[in-house]
This record gives C-alpha cells, sequence and structure tokens, in this order.
C-alpha cells in the first residue's frame, strides 16, 4: 500500500470504535475511551514488519571465519505473528539453518528476519517461505532450512476450538533440500518435536 493510501491515526481509531459498535458495546464509556488508541498503538507494534525490509538486516556479513563452512542453526527463536485470515495470534517458534560459503551473518540478524514477517499478517506456510528466500537470496549459502512451529488462535478461540495444537512448516533449499543427510543433521540439531 502506498503511503498516500494509509489511512490517518484518527481513522484508524475511528474504525475501531465502529468494530466496538459493532460488537454491541458503547466505546463512550469509561472503560472503553482509550481503546481505541491502545489498538492504533498495538496495531502499530503487532504490524511493525511492514516498515522493514528484512534483507536489510543479512547486508552486513563476516568473512573471516577460518574457513568455517559447516552447518550454522539458531533454535527456538520465539515470534508472535497474526493470521491474516482472522487477525488472530499465531505464537510459536522458527529454527533457521544455512551452510555458509565463504560469509556468515551475525546471529542476531537471523532473528530479526525472522521477527519482520512476524510482525505482519501472516500464513504460516508463506511466513516459512519468505524466510528461507531471503536468506539465500541475500546471503547465497550453499542451503538453507527452516522449520516454524506454530499454535493458531484462530483454531483454539473459535472454529473448532481445539486447544493444544500445533502445525508444523517446513522450507529447505539448496544442499537442505537436495541432500538428506544434511536435511537429517538440521532436523537432529532442532529436535522438533513434543517431548523436547
Amino acid at each position: 500500500m502506498a503511503q498516500d493510501d494509509k489511512p490517518t491515526r484518527e481513522q484508524a481509531e475511528a474504525a475501531v470504535r465502529t468494530l466496538l459498535r459493532w460488537a454491541g458495546d458503547d466505546p463512550a464509556r469509561e472503560g472503553l475511551l482509550d481503546t481505541p488508541k491502545r489498538v492504533a498503538k498495538a496495531y502499530q507494534d503487532w504490524f511493525s514488519g511492514y516498515g522493514e525490509d528484512p534483507a536489510d538486516y543479512l547486508k552486513r556479513t563476516f568473512e573471516e571465519v577460518e574457513g568455517y563452512d559447516e552447518m550454522i542453526v539458531l533454535r527456538d527463536i520465539e515470534f508472535e505473528s497474526h493470521c491474516e485470515h482472522h487477525m488472530a495470534p499465531i505464537i510459536g517458534k522458527a529454527h533457521v539453518g544455512y551452510l555458509p560459503d565463504g560469509k556468515v551473518v551475525g546471529i542476531s540478524k537471523l532473528a530479526r528476519v525472522v521477527e519482520t514477517y512476524a510482525r505482519r499478517l501472516q500464513v504460516q506456510e508463506k511466513m516459512t517461505a519468505q524466510i528461507a528466500q531471503v536468506i539465500q537470496e541475500v546471503l547465497q549459502p550453499r542451503g538453507v532450512g527452516v522449520v516454524i512451529e506454530g499454535a493458531h488462535e484462530c483454531m483454539t478461540t473459535r472454529g473448532v476450538h481445539k486447544r493444544g495444537v500445533s502445525m508444523v512448516t517446513s522450507k529447505m533449499l539448496g544442499s537442505f533440500r537436495d541432500d538428506a543427510r544434511t536435511r537429517a543433521e538440521f532436523l537432529q540439531f532442532i529436535d522438533v518435536g513434543p517431548g523436547r
């Protein structure tokens, strides 16, 4: 969306008041007076990923790694996102691995890439692919693996009301896709599943 088309803060707050009325409450009552402001502020935080380019976090790399060319894995990157279908929270963990080809990136940058994509309206499958693809495009490693485990509140708090269910998605590129041993090593490192 172009910045010219973006609604103003006042328009966003008015929309929240409309939703409060639609839900059956009175936005003018004491407990809800500041709710539109709070919701607009929360949206700025929850969806701050639209104002960031995840590729920027990966541009500063290090080549002085003494020839290190083995797998690098950052696991258990906690994230909070929102599903684009119901705007309900998705709470989970991402596991990211790559096989460097002469350069590495600071590990906090991998977490920032996850965070940037998570802070947008998402579908978990799309988010998994986006993270893997940006790492592949910018770092150009020999391979990338991304696994995401997420609990979807759109399923636990509405609809079928099933708690304790998590969804697991993965995206493997390069050697993580082509070499079963590389993929197995990555999956062993992250040890995905119950009872971990």
